[in-house]
């Protein structure tokens, strides 16, 4: 049965409800092992899935685990992005969002092919536990209105299970596996209202606008079989997000965008842009108006005073953050302006560092990693440093050529 169902879907054909609930609760009880549910994934990333084969997979990741109720917490608004190089969106705006008096329960992953997860950045920062049980969940949202943790055991365990083993079987880059999962854990957590950061470039798991909209539009088509309203953006992820990736190095900038010290960029106008949009689902107001009390979260310290609350709240202890004294740096082959900077290479050479995984149960270093000096459209000169890397070892850099367009002129 398990092979024939790996077949039908090799031979591009459509699996029942039944065949998909066969095969992947056989997988969760440990009855169909890792090489035959790697198959079938690679089968569904090469041949696709329909609408319908999408919908049901969703339930079945739904219906593995708990459906959490917050209702009498009120309207809970919710965030997810498909992942990106540098993408540490979530620690910058769920505080500052929560600081507008809207209520978020932010359940995340970790990292995903290149792009990092925000649990792997949160214990970065020591003590800070990402494992809240559901009732820790509601007490400390009804507290202090903000939770950031990781998907509890029974709350979406399916997709828990695929997840890792998509990281390291070359199948992350599936639009129905993509939309099953990101959607499983928002209605499963409780959220009433999403927003969906589709990332599309050589840093994200979707390459073109294209398949940004199709994905877009099947998140949409999911939230209003379950009565969830669902917005999308689509961002994009040539270049990195911000100067800094790694985990620890993005604890760091998220703290200085949240008490306002960097500025001008396009990271903080993305989390901006995020921010106010949340806030006016939440809230039922304009954007404008929203983006009004997101810039005066930040700019009167709300934001930054909510993240160090979340921080408390939840164990951590920002005074040990480690970032390896080791560090390394990639030169400038030549003067010029910037005028793109590789985000995918960025995120390998993170992988090769430690920052990230190549295999499903590799541990990551928190403290190793990349910061960028320059950003896109910036004046450099040969020899200049255009990033330090931090390294526990010492490791064979690529050359800067491979990462840095620098489109030669007079300075």
């Amino acid at each position: 049965m398990i092979v024939d169902i790996i077949n039908k879907k090799r031979l591009k054909e459509e699996l029942s409800y039944k065949e998909l609930e066969i095969f992947f609760n056989g997988y969760l009880d440990g009855k169909v092992a890792d090489y035959q549910m790697a198959s079938l994934l690679m089968a569904i990333c090469i041949n696709g899935m329909s609408d319908e084969e999408i919908f049901a997979l969703t339930k079945i990741f739904i219906d593995s685990g708990d459906i959490l109720d917050f209702d009498e917490l009120g309207i809970l608004v919710d965030k997810h992005s498909t992942g990106g190089i540098g993408d540490k969106v979530t620690l910058i705006i769920a505080p500052i969002v929560a600081s507008c008096g809207c209520p978020v329960i932010k359940m995340s992953g970790r990292g995903l092919g290149y792009t990092g997860g925000t649990i792997d950045k949160l214990e970065s920062i020591e003590g800070f536990r990402t494992d809240l049980s559901d009732e820790e969940i509601y007490e400390q949202v009804k507290k202090i209105g903000l939770v950031i943790t990781g998907q509890t055991k029974d709350l979406a365990p399916m997709d828990k299970a695929i997840y890792a083993l998509r990281d390291v079987t070359g199948t992350v880059c599936s639009i129905p596996l993509i939309a099953s999962s990101i959607m499983s854990k928002k209605i499963a957590s409780g959220a009433d209202k999403i927003l969906i950061d589709i990332k599309i470039g050589k840093g994200a798991l979707i390459s073109t606008v294209e398949e940004a909209q199709k994905l877009s539009e099947l998140m949409i088509k999911i939230g209003k079989i379950y009565n969830r309203e669902v917005r999308t953006k689509i961002s994009d992820m040539n270049i990195p997000l911000g100067f800094c990736i790694g985990n620890s190095l993005e604890v760091l900038e998220a703290i200085d965008i949240l008490q306002g010290r960097e500025d001008n960029n396009f990271l903080v106008d993305l989390c901006y842009d995020l921010s106010s949009e949340m806030v006016s689902m939440s809230k039922g107001i304009s954007k404008d108006e929203a983006l009004l009390l997101v810039k005066e979260a930040v700019n009167k310290g709300y934001a930054y005073q909510k993240f160090l609350e979340l921080v408390k709240a939840q164990g951590g202890n920002l005074n040990k953050i480690k970032v390896s004294k080791k560090e390394m740096y990639i030169i400038a082959h030549k003067s010029g302006i910037i005028n793109n900077i590789d985000a995918l290479e960025l995120g390998k050479l993170s992988v090769l560092l430690g920052a990230g995984r190549s295999s499903k149960d590799q541990k990551i270093d928190h403290s190793v990693g990349i910061k960028l000096h320059y950003l896109v459209g910036e004046k450099v000169k040969r020899g200049d440093a255009l990033a330090t890397i931090y390294v526990k070892s010492k490791v064979k850099l690529p050359k800067s050529v491979d990462i840095f367009d620098i489109q030669k002129k007079r300075l």
